[in-house]
């Protein structure tokens, strides 16, 4: 029996079988935690157990079949993370439907699109702010027969609207008159059941519907397991959006585990959650590391900063043979002690004392971000995906990191290089292609199955893979020089605290220049301590002692680059980039087409004329 094959053997039939092999196996423990919400002071946090989360889930699945969900249909979820999300998608499975997600600060008109293009014939609101972007088109009155809000704050309920209680309630009643519905449902469902349609994120155009099938979920759960990562007894900490497919792949993964996962995806409470909790592992994408990174560079000055950054040199020297598994010895053994007890454990303690590891994905980290964190004793690594990949197609394996790489490929998924050097993958957690989009399916996977993942990789003899570069983002300098930029925006991130984002151009152009966005909060900070808290982003943002600071810091990253490569120029913004002007998709990822674009003029600016 081959690798796949067995994986394949232990993998259920859909996630509705996922959730029922889980909930026999472990029924009394802890499955899921989440907070009160308190907006101020600290939360208290309940915990479920298998057994009583899958009470709720039955409620609801039941629920949605009173309503008169087929088989297929679909029911669209606009929320941000937490735990009702969880337990609404995985109703779902048990009603035979399938999840369309939606990011909660999707603009109004991408909802329609989404919910228009899906066919959703249930809508869940998390509020009355997500309600209102599916009340205001009367299109949507036949469409959508139920509409489902979670926090009813504000909202008028009738007929078509009803809360997430309420439809508790109905499954309550669906059981007592047709105890066998559930049954019936998740015995419908298999491997070629639509589960999920997910939307990308649209950096280029109109979001994708990304079709995934049970199968993709349970080889997800199955072939990570097979990997054992993870015990069975961790606590994750998930942030993550629900709403995209890192996120929605470790649900399948917890299900298979059957480790428990505190939930909250309020970012701005990451840091206390952790401290309340103190979880084992956390998944996460690279920005939440250079936050957390910036946050104490910029925090440590005077005798502080040095014992810092004295630290830290110590830790980067350490890491050669802490990576090949030999004990610190002599001198460096002493000082990383000291180093540990003076400024590592604390960094530890703000991450809740107990991270075993942490994984990133969504995007590449930067090595320099990987290094700096695992020299302070913290391990971060890196796996890869896509929405069309189900997540996670490899992972770097925390028991033997490879630092660079995003680990060997999920275990029965078959790989290999195009001719340009573009991975190309193709195995049983690969979409059966985009919704309502025949033709767009026909360019990313071909006759043989074989999905075109654009992106340039190395595959080294170990199998470790390593993504080089994103093959529609490169451009060509005028010199002739091509120039990845995501590892120049890479760069600056690390290096710069105080950049929260980065776009590198230079199509054509003699050379490489960057348009920046400062962090709003380390901003704030700089100017409290210089008395200068009254003034606005933009003011602040513009000022001479902003942009000689950052030059500075440019310099570092230039040493970090090759030649053609360097920053020569850079403008920095007076706003951030968000959803609402068009900077940002709503997963967050820059639309580097579209702000080069708008900010064309102000590229020119950092062009000689005759350029």
């Amino acid at each position: 029996m081959g690798v796949r094959e067995e994986i394949m053997a232990g993998a259920a039939d859909s996630v509705g079988h996922m959730l029922r092999r889980r909930v026999a196996e472990t029924p009394d423990k802890v499955a899921f935690m989440y907070p009160d919400g308190a907006s101020e002071g600290p939360n208290t946090w309940s915990s479920l157990s298998w057994r009583q989360s899958n009470e709720i889930i039955e409620k609801l699945a039941a629920g949605l079949l009173a309503r008169g969900l087929k088989y297929e249909d679909r029911v669209a979820i606009c929320s941000s993370t937490r735990v009702e999300w969880i337990f609404l998608d995985l109703a779902i499975a048990l009603a035979a439907g399938a999840t369309t997600t939606v990011y909660p600060n999707t603009a109004s008109g991408d909802v329609h699109y989404i919910v228009g293009d899906s066919g959703s014939v249930v809508f869940v609101a998390e509020n009355a702010t997500q309600l209102a972007k599916v009340l205001d088109d009367a299109e949507f009155d036949d469409q959508l027969h139920t509409i489902v809000v979670i926090d009813g704050t504000g909202v008028t309920f009738d007929e078509r609207i009803i809360s997430y209680d309420k439809l508790m309630e109905l499954g309550e009643a669906h059981l007592r008159e047709h105890p066998s519905a559930l049954d019936d449902s998740v015995a419908s469902t298999n491997h070629d059941t639509l589960s999920t349609l997910i939307y990308t994120s649209g950096t280029t155009g109109r979001p994708k519907g990304v079709r995934l099938n049970h199968l993709s979920w349970a080889y997800e759960g199955s072939g990570t397991k097979y990997l054992n990562i993870i015990g069975p007894d961790e606590l994750q900490f998930l942030w993550l959006p629900l709403s995209h497919v890192f996120g929605k792949a470790l649900i399948a993964a917890q299900l298979d585990y059957g480790f428990a996962s505190a939930v909250d995806g309020r970012i701005d409470k990451i840091v206390q959650g952790l401290g309340e909790v103190h979880p084992t592992f956390m998944c996460g994408a690279p920005r939440i590391f250079e936050k957390v990174r910036a946050a104490v560079m910029t925090g440590n000055t005077g005798l502080k900063g040095k014992i810092a950054r004295w630290a830290f040199s110590v830790g980067y020297r350490s890491i050669d043979d802490r990576l090949a598994g030999r004990s610190l010895s002599g001198a460096l053994a002493l000082q990383y002690k000291l180093a540990d007890k003076l400024v590592f454990s604390k960094l530890k303690e703000r991450l809740g004392g107990k991270m075993k590891f942490m994984i990133s994905g969504s995007a590449k980290l930067s090595p320099q971000i990987q290094k700096w964190f695992y020299g302070a004793g913290i391990l971060i690594v890196e796996g890869y995906g896509a929405t069309e990949t189900s997540a996670i197609a490899s992972v770097d394996l925390p028991r033997d990191p490879h630092f660079g790489t995003v680990g060997p490929i999920l275990p029965g998924i078959e790989t290999k290089l195009a001719d340009d050097g573009e991975l190309l993958l193709r195995g049983p957690i690969i979409t059966p292609g985009y919704h309502n989009l025949p033709e767009q399916t026909a360019e990313a996977i071909d006759d043989d199955g074989w999905y075109h993942t654009g992106d340039i990789a190395e595959i080294a003899p170990t199998g470790h893979i390593r993504i080089t570069d994103r093959k529609k983002d490169l451009f060509k300098t005028s010199g002739g020089k091509f120039v990845a930029p995501q590892k120049v925006e890479g760069a600056i991130q690390a290096n710069i605290p105080y950049v929260s984002q980065s776009i590198a151009v230079g199509e054509g152009r003699k050379y490489v220049s960057a348009l920046v966005v400062l962090d709003p909060a380390l901003l704030q900070t700089w100017a409290e301590k210089r008395d200068l808290g009254h003034l606005s982003y933009a003011e602040l943002s513009q000022r001479p002692e902003i942009h000689a600071s950052i030059e500075k810091w440019m310099a570092r990253v230039n040493e970090r680059l090759e030649k053609w490569e360097t920053v020569k120029k850079f403008a920095i913004l007076d706003h951030e980039l968000t959803v609402e002007n068009a900077g940002v998709t709503a997963n967050m990822k820059v639309r580097r087409g579209a702000v080069t674009d708008k900010y064309a003029d102000v590229v020119d600016t950092l062009y000689p004329r005759e350029d």
